[in-house]
């Protein structure tokens, strides 16, 4: 049964079980009369579209392109060495932005767009090779690399009119040749002009806002793209604990930290694959604009949340390795700062999706950055245990959370559908302890 203010049956199941809940809630296959949400088909969607194996082949480039990037920030994880890493990552994660968003609008499981997306894969382990050397005599192979990437992402879009003149057309006119005229410079100009051209593709679905209006984005491939490239750089954690203790003698602090390590990884995986991951494929579902969505929470939050967990992984290297010394401000600044970083986007994602405010995870950001100071004196166990304790506690009180959520909304539908249909819009409005037609809370805030 659909009443005004609800949203349709399974959809508030989904938002309450991942401890979200939508801005705007209509009835089912009802929106203001003449208004068609943006990047919707408005004769009915299309099928579920699924990722291809070429799509997850392509994947096995960037697991190696993340490990060189996290290789980088490991050589040098002091301010600067941190903002190079950054400008680094940019161009390999637009790289795969790029081609999942191709691989969204389009078929790609045709002989023709299958050689398109392994070329850009060659491109991507170009790019993957030149990034320990990028700030030094592989930069302009960096470059080019990217350059070609974004050139063939244009050819196999060729056929769309005018399609040079947005985001991937900046790639081939702008950044591409930025990034190659960067690697020619010194370190210094360097990072400058690689800053520039990350910027000018960061800012291109913003500047071309009204032309991608018109883009039919499937919403099921899109959360699974993004939530497969944030699987990846989650599997970059478990390398920065493997290989860091196989390298030493595992007595008892190791296995601690190693432990304490894993339960981090876990905790951060938890907090998206069990929290967020449905929230985000309902909200895009959902949308009055799906272009503004996919901007937003997956191109902008995800480059967020994959740089949160690489500098948690380095983190990791650099403690589970020798648990009893004190840790330095720069480590503890990649294991606490990633951890805060990726628990403040979920604020930010929340925001953009529902207008909701995630107290648990922001409340828990501060408690992680408040307590990063303190750290940088205590032997790494006491940090690493310490941050697996907060991630612990914080998706055991969203779990509890949610689980009285999805109580309390079982328990209002229960009490509509006891409720005679002359008395059903008094009787929402009674057990949601709103008016009719406002949205049902559920999930935790």
């Amino acid at each position: 049964m659909s009443t005004t203010g609800e949203l349709p049956v399974g959809a508030e199941e989904s938002a309450v079980r991942t401890g979200e809940r939508s801005e705007k809630r209509r009835p089912a296959g009802r929106r203001p009369e003449g208004r068609q949400p943006e990047g919707k088909q408005q004769a009915g969607e299309a099928p579920e579209k699924r990722v291809t194996w070429a799509e997850l082949y392509f994947d096995l480039i960037f697991v190696f392109a993340i490990t060189q990037v996290s290789g980088l920030l490991h050589h040098r994880h002091d301010p600067l060495g941190i903002a190079q890493a950054l400008v680094v990552f940019v161009p390999v994660y637009w790289c795969w932005v790029g081609t999942t968003v191709q691989a969204n609008i389009r078929d790609v499981d045709t002989p023709r767009d299958r050689l398109g997306i392994l070329a850009v894969g060659f491109t991507g382990l170009v790019m993957a090779l030149a990034v320990p050397g990028a700030y030094g005599n592989r930069g302009v192979l960096l470059g080019a690399g990217y350059w070609a990437a974004r050139v063939v992402l244009l050819l196999l879009l060729a056929r769309i009119p005018g399609v040079w003149r947005g985001p991937y057309g900046v790639g081939v006119l702008v950044s591409g040749p930025l990034l190659v005229a960067g690697g020619l410079l010194p370190e210094g100009p360097r990072v400058c002009l690689w800053a520039l051209a990350a910027l000018c593709d960061l800012s291109g679905p913003v500047v071309f806002r009204r032309k991608l209006a018109a883009v039919a984005y499937h919403p099921s491939h899109m959360p699974e793209r993004f939530a497969l490239f944030l699987l990846v750089a989650l599997g970059e954690s478990i390398v920065g604990i493997g290989a860091s203790a196989a390298a030493v003698r595992l007595d008892a602090a190791e296995l601690v930290a190693v432990t304490a390590a894993f339960t981090i990884s876990a905790g951060l995986w938890w907090q998206y694959f069990v929290f967020a991951a449905d929230a985000m494929r309902h909200a895009v579902t959902v949308a009055d604009s799906r272009r503004d969505m996919v901007r937003r929470v997956f191109q902008y939050g995800h480059l967020a949340l994959a740089a949160a967990v690489i500098a948690v992984a380095v983190g990791f290297g650099e403690t589970v390795a020798d648990p009893r010394r004190a840790l330095g401000a720069a480590s503890v600044g990649l294991l606490y700062g990633g951890c805060g970083l990726y628990l403040l986007t979920f604020g930010y994602t929340r925001w953009m999706m529902f207008r909701s405010v995630a107290t648990t995870r922001i409340v828990a950001a501060a408690v992680v950055l408040a307590l990063a100071p303190a750290m940088v004196r205590w032997p790494a166990l006491a940090a690493l245990v310490t941050l697996a304790v907060v991630l612990v506690v914080l998706n055991v009180v969203e779990h509890r959370r949610v689980n009285a959520a999805a109580a309390a909304a079982e328990a209002a539908g229960e009490a509509v559908r006891e409720t005679p249909p002359e008395a059903a819009p008094e009787a929402v409005g009674e057990s949601s302890g709103e008016a009719a037609g406002a949205p049902v809370v559920g999930g935790p805030v």
